[in-house]
């Protein structure tokens, strides 16, 4: 994606709010990727309610982690004629053709959370974090807290061949390159389900000498690491003290384990990417205003000084 033409989410809603009334009319197809995580299930919560707010009706299909039901599920929404299609693309590649044809209906497709390669002809914008930040932002933590000290990762990845998790890779390894005592020591997917997050971490723990050998654990989202911190209890490791935990999304049940000393450290990712879709596609049914290519969400660091609880009651009203 070419990341040198973007707005933030703030300027782009001040820059589209006087039209959200043209909203009431549009019917709009949802492709979600599926119900994979806490933070994916608070998206779909989100994403209903933002277009309740608006009057807008919102087709949904959950495509339970397969691309070939997302592609199917877009060819229908072309078929019904929808005025616009949301789109949390499961994987970076293979949409090209069920893009174009979605572009010569004249039906604008806005990706959500995750960006695909090429193609950037066939959709209207994306509206997502910038994950190599979220990553970076991972790495910078740790090598603050590691200092000096000798620190073996282990890394827990996100689905293969997904955006995201590629991008919070890079971040990561951007971040603590040239910092010789912080070294991944294994890398491997956890799929982004607390189920393999927890499987993966127990074969990594049983590897490495029953977690002696491992200091930190970065997941690509708090799922994997909350089946990772049972993984480690299970083992007699203490979480959040033995071994340094770093994690993406800022679901709750994260702050909670913060608050509890189990978990360190979580970046945020917003789960309300629909709001902006729906401001942004309204000015465009209205009168073409085309937003730039990529509409970024903000990112921040939370750790224990922040009120982990306070974050864990405010985020389970988002519907996690």
């Amino acid at each position: 994606m070419n990341r040198r033409t973007f707005l933030t989410v703030a300027a782009a809603l001040a820059a589209v709010r006087p039209v959200t009334a043209f909203a009431q009319a549009m019917t709009v197809g949802f492709s979600q990727i599926g119900s994979e995580s806490g933070w994916r299930a608070a998206e779909t919560t989100v994403t209903r309610s933002e277009a309740q707010k608006r009057g807008i009706t919102l087709r949904f299909n959950d495509a339970q982690q397969r691309q070939e039901n997302q592609i199917r599920a877009i060819r229908t929404f072309v078929t019904q004629g929808v005025d616009a299609i949301l789109l949390a693309p499961v994987v970076a590649t293979g949409w090209t053709a069920v893009l174009r044809e979605a572009k010569q209906a004249n039906i604008p497709v806005v990706l959500l959370d995750r960006n695909i390669e090429g193609n950037e002809d066939l959709y209207l914008t994306a509206v997502t974090p910038d994950s190599v930040h979220e990553g970076n932002v991972a790495g910078e933590w740790l090598v603050r807290q590691a200092g000096s000290k000798q620190v073996n990762v282990v890394e827990l990845q996100g689905t293969v061949g997904a955006s995201v998790a590629t991008d919070r890779k890079r971040g990561f390894d951007q971040a603590i390159a040239g910092h010789g005592n912080i070294r991944v020591l294994r890398s491997q997917t956890g799929d982004f389900t607390r189920a393999k997050g927890k499987e993966v971490m127990e074969s990594f723990i049983k590897a490495e000498n029953g977690g002696r050998n491992i200091g930190a654990v970065y997941a690509h989202n708090d799922d994997m690491m909350v089946g990772a911190i049972q993984a480690m209890k299970d083992a007699g490791l203490k979480p959040g003290q033995d071994i340094l935990t770093v994690s993406v999304d800022g679901v709750p049940d994260i702050f909670r384990a913060i608050a509890a000393g189990e978990a360190n450290a979580t970046v945020e990712l917003t789960p309300n990417m629909a709001g902006p879709a729906f401001d942004l596609l309204t000015a465009f049914k209205a009168n073409g205003t085309a937003p730039p290519k990529w509409i970024k969400t903000e990112s921040k660091l939370y750790t224990a000084e922040n009120e982990p609880m306070k974050e864990y009651e405010a985020r389970r009203g988002l519907g996690y």
